[in-house]
């Protein structure tokens, strides 16, 4: 009897230690990964999945959310801080695949920094992406969220627009050279979502750079030309001075935010689908025209 009363006491004592031991684990929190973040669009991100405080550094123009200003600087697109990189001991980079100096990432690389890339080709790759770093840093299930939410926004935008009626569309990405977008370029994949068509859409590559006299010629019945807060005015091109182009004629320009169009983060649906309402309301004032209808 007395040997069954140890053996139970035993038990209980080793199953005590254990359960405290799992509740003691699931308590303390695993060490949070040091990440340093080379794009604004991957700070984003981070930020969108609850990771923005195990972001250690960054680049320039990492201005979103208002806490990503606060991150220390390493360096900017042209040249990153090696020396400042490597002494932040991060856990991982995560570099932007055609946004960082090659030779750059290649000599972290060779100095035993642990580098990863975001490489965002299609609208739908931040969704991809997105769930990719949820679930290397612990975060699946809010990433999956995210994401869902994200391809079901552009899910809807394709079906709102892509039965409408084309608006020829010039979309000046850079004044000097003067530089517009075409093929897979991420402007482009956003004007064929609002059912905007582009007249260098099958140019060579992907930012063919153009002249006045092609758009001239094109003649679009839309100019959009994207603007930054760290773009120089002074470059910009005065494209009122064309009065025969059809998009001066009836004053259908649009300036939409470009460090939110042109940054792959989930904010974009609703920026393009800004975008597509503006280019809708384009499509209306020629159908008016077309029926006849003066519009002012």
């Amino acid at each position: 009897m007395r040997l069954v009363m140890f053996m139970v006491l035993f038990m209980l004592v080793v199953f005590s230690s254990i359960s405290t031991s799992a509740i003691g684990k699931s308590d303390v929190k695993p060490k949070a990964v040091r990440i340093i973040a080379l794009a604004p669009h991957i700070v984003e991100m981070l930020y969108a999945i609850d990771l923005g405080d195990n972001i250690i550094a960054t680049l320039e123009h990492a201005d979103y959310p208002e806490a990503a200003k606060a991150i220390p600087r390493v360096g900017n697109y042209a040249q990153l801080n090696i020396e400042a990189i490597v002494a932040l001991q991060a856990d991982v980079i995560i570099a932007w695949k055609t946004g960082n100096p090659d030779a750059d990432i290649q000599r972290l690389k060779q100095l035993g920094q642990t580098v990863i890339y975001s490489h965002p080709q299609r609208l739908v790759d931040v969704a991809n992406e997105i769930e990719s770093f949820g679930m290397r840093f612990g975060n699946a299930d809010a990433a999956n969220v995210k994401a869902d939410e994200f391809r079901q926004a552009l899910q809807q935008l394709q079906a709102s627009y892509q039965d409408k009626a084309p608006v020829t569309v010039f979309y000046q990405l850079w004044p000097q050279p003067l530089t517009t977008v075409a093929g897979n370029a991420w402007p482009q994949q956003q004007l064929d979502l609002c059912g905007a068509e582009n007249p260098f859409k099958n140019a060579d590559n992907d930012y063919p750079q153009i002249n006045i006299e092609d758009v001239l010629v094109a003649n679009p019945q839309l100019i959009i030309y994207p603007t930054s807060r760290h773009s120089n005015e002074s470059m910009s091109i005065n494209w009122q001075q064309y009065k025969n182009l059809d998009a001066v004629k009836h004053k259908q320009m649009l300036r939409p935010d470009a460090d939110i169009l042109h940054r792959m983060t989930l904010r974009l649906p609703s920026e393009i689908t800004k975008l597509c309402e503006q280019i809708d309301q384009s499509r209306q004032v020629y159908d008016a025209l077309n029926n006849g209808v003066r519009v002012n």
